[in-house]
């Protein structure tokens, strides 16, 4: 099948836009049930009432593990950022309206996977911490306790897009049931590595908006920090997170 030049590219897939359909196609390392994985967790979201696009099926395309889903013809929200910085504070606004609609969702561990297995996994196949480092983040993670809801696990402004006036959520693959506090902290993280002032902005914004405290958010800092550094990242932001990581470790 030839699918032509593709429209999104990342770490974890290529996507495609084919007979009206996206065609999310994933790369080679990752485990063979990934695909299936991921559109599991993104039925469960569409599920919950989400706008989130249509999972038609899970198959192999060109001998590769792919979900065919619904195609949303629309801008990221990261897009329109860049194009109107000057509107950043109302985007931002948008993002955490999203966000806080996807924490509202109240479910079972069971239903979907656990937020606390799945930091577990991470740090403990992070390559690039010590065992004494991973033995006090975990240690920090079962002292942390909340109620689970649906966290998004990698919600930036380039996975919403924008169609005219419908906002949806794509890229569920991180998804969990666990503490909305660290999937914002999650985000935070992802700010923080572009821009620490855009960082602030959506912090402040997402409090402001659910009477969360900032601390109550960044007590997850390092524990979400050394979980990332199990992903492919660049060596400058695993530096980044080592350093985090670090500074909480010496005084714990």
């Amino acid at each position: 099948m030839d699918l032509g030049s593709p429209i999104a590219t990342g770490n974890t897939a290529d996507v495609f836009l084919y007979n009206n359909k996206v065609i999310k196609l994933f790369k080679e390392y990752l485990p063979p049930n990934e695909a299936l994985s991921e559109a599991t967790k993104q039925k469960f979201a569409y599920s919950c009432g989400l706008n989130v696009p249509k999972v038609f099926e899970v198959t192999k395309v060109n001998g590769t593990q792919a979900i065919i889903m619904e195609h949303i013809n629309g801008e990221t929200l990261g897009q329109l950022i860049q194009d109107n910085i000057e509107s950043v504070e109302h985007y931002i606004s948008i993002l955490v309206n999203v966000q806080n609609e996807i924490h509202t969702v109240k479910i079972n561990s069971d239903e979907i996977e656990s937020m606390a297995e799945k930091l577990n996994r991470q740090i403990n196949s992070a390559r690039t911490l010590g065992e004494e480092q991973k033995i006090k983040l975990l240690s920090r993670l079962r002292f942390l306790q909340y109620k689970s809801k649906l966290c998004h696990g990698d919600l930036h402004p380039y996975n919403l897009l924008v169609s005219n006036e419908t906002i949806s959520i794509i890229d569920w693959v991180d998804a969990s049931a666990g503490d909305p506090r660290a999937d914002v902290c999650r985000s935070y993280l992802l700010f923080s590595s572009y821009s620490h002032e855009l960082a602030e902005l959506y912090l402040r914004s997402y409090c402001d908006k659910t009477n969360l405290s900032e601390k109550a958010i960044l007590e997850w800092l390092p524990i979400i920090a050394g979980a990332r550094l199990n992903e492919k990242i660049s060596p400058q932001e695993t530096k980044r997170l080592e350093k985090i990581v670090g500074q909480f470790c010496a005084n714990n």
